[in-house]
This record gives structure tokens, C-alpha cells and sequence, in this order.
């Protein structure tokens, strides 16, 4: 039966949805964004493994232009004084077409948006009242618009402004205590790092992530930092907790910075409503620890359109519990990599690193933690 969707946010999530819809159902659709526009500068780094790079090429992301994207070989582990510890050889999940891929965000956003942006996708969309109208759900924006759709998908992140017009049950995001900090670099900067594959650099109550964007190896960087309060203009104090383990950072972490607090959700809650469903991190918001955000953005969408796609019965529940338990996988080897990226005590660090070092060389352990997760 031929339905009509209202898909609120247009992330990577929203965005890949829409694009399954209108290139692989009959379904009406249409995307609402809250902004005024898509933010299509430069942006941070997102890494995609072969998990969510399998369902992108079946809406044709294998044509992508390869050098707004790079294919790194591996993940080498590093103390914060630049200590080699050992590395993981993540190709070995690659196939020919499906491989670990690291691009700018922005580049993921304009593939996605071709195909949605004149026809299906509507900016200044705020919702301002929801109601039921004869087995459908009727929406009403603030600029005095309505919608009246079988389904309504919220896709609009962690702090999901849909999630409470529908949801009597708070399930509010819980601030980690740790900001990210961001940059851009042009080169490697004095790390001694391989620029073509990912660098995990571990602290005191601290990490960072160094891999290339592009075929001009531009590196995103990323450093996460325990600290009780999030303070947006006193960044560079921060900073100092970094430069004060490893100097060279002095020359790293300077210029466009940008900054956020980490997030995460509490609990897996289920839509009471049988007509909305959660995607991406309106459904749990992860950790970065894992690097898998975008990709359950990504393989969330893909789940709902097909059971949407092949009108399955009791889609709502089918849905959560395939959702559930694939979330529940990523949740917790994100949260066990942030407790151990941080530890403080050097007698920690040595037992972590020893313990690393012996497990990457473990393919059942590397098949069992990575594994799993890339190649579902």
C-alpha cells in the first residue's frame, strides 16, 4: 500500500532515507529541516565502515568523486608522547566494492542531497502541534504549514525536538563530562604519524584521533577531553591539559578550533506511537568512541525503509528490536574504548597497552570486537 512519510531533519540519517524512498519504493515523501539551509561547509571528519559503505552503494555512492574520499589500511595506537603501541589492520574487513572510508562530512551531505534537495526537502520547518486525524498524523509547523502523512520519522538527532510532541516519557541527553575539539590539519604536523592510516593518540583523561579526509590527505582531528563543565570560551584552557602531556600540540591545536560537548542517551526507549519512528540519534545517541555514529545513522534508515518498503505488519516493534539489538553492540564497545582511552594512572596505561598489544594480534578478538560490527 502506498503511504505518505514526513521525515523531520535532514542529517545524514533523514537524508539517506529519502533518498531509498525516492529511488526504491513508490512512497510520497517529504523531508522538513528546521534551518534555513544545509550546512555544506568544510566540516569535521567522518569515518564509514564497510557496514553503512555497503548500504550507500545501492543509492550509488560508489560513483562519489575518489578524491574527496580516502580509504585508510589501518589504526595505529600511540601513547601521548608519540609511542608506536601496536596497530589493527582494518582493511581486512574490506571487499572490493565495500571499504573503510574517511571523507568530510560535507562531502556525505552533497551526495545525499542531489536527488532530494529541489522537489522533496523544505527548510524553516518547525513543528509546532501534532495530532491524529482519521489513522493519520497530522503536523502543524510555526509558519502556519501542515502535513497530514501515515508515518512521521524523526531524524532529527539527540535532542529531538519530534520526540517530545510524541513521547510522554523524558528520556533527556545526559552531558558526558567530555568536550571534542576539532581541527583541520594540512599536514602532519610534526606528530610522526602515517598520514595514511588513523592515529589514536591516548592520555591522561584525554585521546586523539588523527586520520586523512581526502586524497590530498588533509587530516581531521579530533581530541576528547574529560572535563566536568562545558565552557565554549575557554577552549584554549583545555588545550593547555593537552599541550602540558605533549608539547608538539602547541603547534597543532591552534586557529579554527571548533568545540562541542559529548552527549549521550540514557536509555533505548520504544515510539509509543505505531506511526513515528526514531532514526539516527534521535533513536540513541553514541558516544564518537567507536567511530560508528554516522554508520547507525545510516543503517537505522536503511532498516525502516525496508520494512516500510515491503509493508511488514507490526513494523513499529520489528523495527525497535532489530534496532535495539544492533545499538546495544555499538553502545557498549563505545563506552568500554572511552574508558580506556582516559585512563590516568601510568600503571594503567601500561596494563591497557600491554593488553592491547596482545589482543589486536588476536583474530578472534579482532573478528569478535570489529568484526561485528563492520560487516553486519
Amino acid at each position: 500500500m502506498k503511504k505518505k512519510l514526513a521525515i523531520i531533519g535532514a542529517g545524514i540519517a533523514g537524508l539517506t532515507l529519502a533518498n531509498f524512498i525516492k529511488k526504491n519504493s513508490e512512497h510520497e515523501f517529504m523531508l522538513y529541516e528546521k534551518q534555513d539551509s544545509l550546512s555544506l561547509d568544510e566540516g569535521y571528519g567522518i569515518q564509514l565502515s564497510t557496514n553503512s559503505i555497503k548500504i550507500l552503494n545501492l543509492i550509488g555512492f560508489s560513483k562519489i568523486d575518489n578524491k574527496k574520499i580516502f580509504h585508510p589500511k589501518g589504526l595505529d595506537f600511540y601513547s601521548f608522547k608519540n609511542k608506536k603501541i601496536c596497530d589493527v589492520d582494518i582493511s581486512q574487513f574490506n571487499t572490493e566494492t565495500n571499504k573503510y572510508t574517511t571523507m568530510q562530512r560535507s562531502t556525505l551531505i552533497e551526495f545525499l542531497k542531489d536527488d532530494i534537495y529541489t522537489t522533496h526537502l523544505r527548510f524553516g520547518k518547525k513543528i509546532k502541534e501534532v495530532s491524529e486525524l482519521k489513522g493519520k498524523v497530522l503536523i502543524k509547523f510555526d509558519d502556519n504549514t501542515n502535513d497530514l502523512v501515515d508515518i512521521v520519522v524523526a531524524a532529527d538527532g539527540i535532542f529531538s525536538n519530534t520526540r517530545s510532541f510524541f513521547e510522554k516519557k523524558k528520556n533527556e541527553p545526559k552531558f558526558k563530562k567530555a568536550i571534542a575539539i576539532r581541527t583541520i590539519l594540512k599536514s602532519k604536523s610534526e606528530l610522526n604519524i602515517d598520514e595514511e592510516r588513523i592515529s589514536l593518540m591516548m592520555g591522561s583523561n584525554c585521546h586523539v584521533v588523527i586520520y586523512p579526509v581526502n586524497r590530498n590527505k588533509d587530516l581531521n582531528l579530533v581530541c576528547i577531553i574529560r572535563n566536568k563543565k562545558y565552557d565554549p570560551d575557554n577552549i584554549y584552557k583545555l588545550v593547555s591539559k593537552i599541550v602540558s602531556q605533549n608539547n608538539i600540540f602547541e603547534k597543532v591545536l591552534i586557529g579554527n578550533l571548533k568545540s562541542w560537548p559529548l552527549y549521550f542517551t540514557p536509555q533505548i526507549l520504544p515510539s509509543t506511537n505505531s506511526k513515528v519512528f526514531y532514526i539516527g540519534d534521535a533513536f540513541n545517541g553514541f558516544l564518537p568512541t567507536l567511530a560508528q555514529g554516522a554508520g547507525q545513522s545510516i543503517e537505522s534508515a536503511y532498516e525502516l525503509f525496508n520494512l516500510i518498503k515491503e509493508n511488514k505488519t507490526n513494523i513499529q516493534n520489528t523495527y525497535f528490536q532489530t534496532r535495539l539489538k544492533r545499538a546495544k553492540i555499538v553502545r557498549k564497545r563505545s563506552n568500554f574504548n572511552f574508558f580506556v582511552f582516559h585512563f590516568s594512572s601510568t600503571f594503567m596505561q601500561s596494563i591497557r597497552n600491554f593488553f592491547i598489544k596482545f589482543l589486536v594480534k588476536r583474530k578472534r578478538f579482532i573478528n569478535s570486537y570489529l568484526g561485528t560490527v563492520y560487516k553486519n
